[in-house]
């Protein structure tokens, strides 16, 4: 177990200190391809907290992206940069408001019905920005200005450097996989484990699902928020088709390209998919098939998900021979998240979660507390 851990806090460890050398090794090109991957990656992770830690499929998710984006578009003055200290965290709760709104009508209903809503209250916002003079319409609005971090009157860094910038992104996405990784592993993350294994059972053992689901569902948009807010700083320009369904499709195809049950896996899939866009577009690799690169990246990722129904993240596994064959899934209550989000045996947390109510018994879910009826 405890060597498991080691490694689930070496490999993200490793990918951070492999992100920071690449404006030292790399010319313009790659530095920007790093740092729109880490962009996606932190995006990413907002929507795998709630697919994988809570089994909340949401098709609205670009709603949370495109309003942090807007947030920092509209919020920065046209005479100069705003600050950084309150212009971040607006755009953040600015999300998070609008994920509360929203979450709290769409976690009324389940299944089919709760992605439908999420995809509606996403398309609602995405149309104020389209077809209103809010935002600049159809034709977007430019920023200006990146924020200045200012303390005591001076400058701590200069957000206009794109080096800067660049460490800047990658420090929110340590931050943001940190957050995820920690916020699976606490007794938080395990009763949202036990709610996507089986909330029926959850409630019978006595919890109050709802509060779980809508917190973790406003904490996922404040991240996607952020996520949003790099965005906008990165490329000076905001549009309507980031709150598109389109990319809360793109979102969710991360998640499922690199792996549903680790933070980790949203990282890879990010990674995976900015590359192998990149990698198909490519006319100096595909010719004049590059003009029809869709066909080649979907024939791509429906072999990937074929072949690794973990995702990519589970290849080490696999290669070993230690993974699962296509269909053959380790029981649920075997599963509950480690130090780095990780699914470890953890017959404390998912164990009673799942079987809690057969038992007779409370489960042991919530560290203190206990639950709320």
């Amino acid at each position: 177990m405890r060597k498991a851990v080691s490694l689930s806090l070496f490999v993200p460890v490793l990918v951070l200190l492999a992100l920071a050398v690449v404006p030292s090794l790399a010319g313009g090109y790659a530095t920007g391809l790093a740092l729109k991957i880490m962009i996606y990656a932190l995006f990413a992770l907002s929507l795998q907290l709630l697919v994988g830690g809570a089994g909340l499929v949401s098709l609205g998710h670009a709603a949370f992206f495109g309003i942090g984006a807007y947030c920092a578009a509209l919020l920065t003055p046209s005479a100069g940069p705003a600050p950084l200290w309150w212009l971040l965290p607006a755009a953040v709760l600015g999300a998070g408001v609008y994920a509360l709104a929203t979450g709290a009508l769409a976690l009324r209903t389940r299944g089919i019905y709760f992605i439908m809503v999420t995809l509606a209250f996403s398309q609602m916002a995405y149309y104020v920005f389209h077809d209103t003079k809010v935002g600049g319409g159809s034709d977007g609005i430019y920023l200006y200005f990146r924020p200045e971090p200012a303390l005591g009157g001076g400058l701590l860094f200069d957000l206009s450097s794109d080096t800067a910038f660049y460490f800047f992104a990658l420090a929110c996405l340590a931050l943001g996989w940190l957050f995820v990784g920690m916020l699976r592993r606490s007794p938080f993350g395990a009763a949202l484990a036990g709610i996507r294994i089986s909330e029926q059972r959850m409630r019978a053992a006595g919890y109050d699902t709802y509060p779980y689901k809508l917190t973790a569902y406003v904490l996922a948009g404040m991240l996607a928020g952020l996520a949003g807010f790099l965005y906008a700083l990165k490329d000076g320009f905001v549009t309507p088709e980031l709150l598109a369904w389109e990319q809360s499709g793109l979102a969710l195809l991360m998640v499922i390209l690199g792996g549903l049950r680790r933070p980790g896996g949203a990282v890879l899939g990010a990674a995976s998919l900015v590359l192998l866009q990149e990698l198909f577009q490519s006319e100096a690799v595909f010719g004049t098939y590059a003009q029809h690169w869709h066909l080649s990246l979907g024939l791509a990722i429906i072999a990937l998900v074929a072949l690794l129904p973990d995702g990519l993240i589970g290849l080490p596994a696999r290669l070993r021979g230690t993974g699962k064959p296509p269909g053959m899934h380790a029981p649920a209550h075997a599963c509950a998240p480690d130090d780095a989000g990780e699914e470890t045996a953890a017959p404390g947390r998912a164990d009673s979660a799942r079987d809690g109510a057969a038992r007779g018994a409370r489960p042991t879910l919530v560290a203190s507390g206990g639950p709320h009826g």
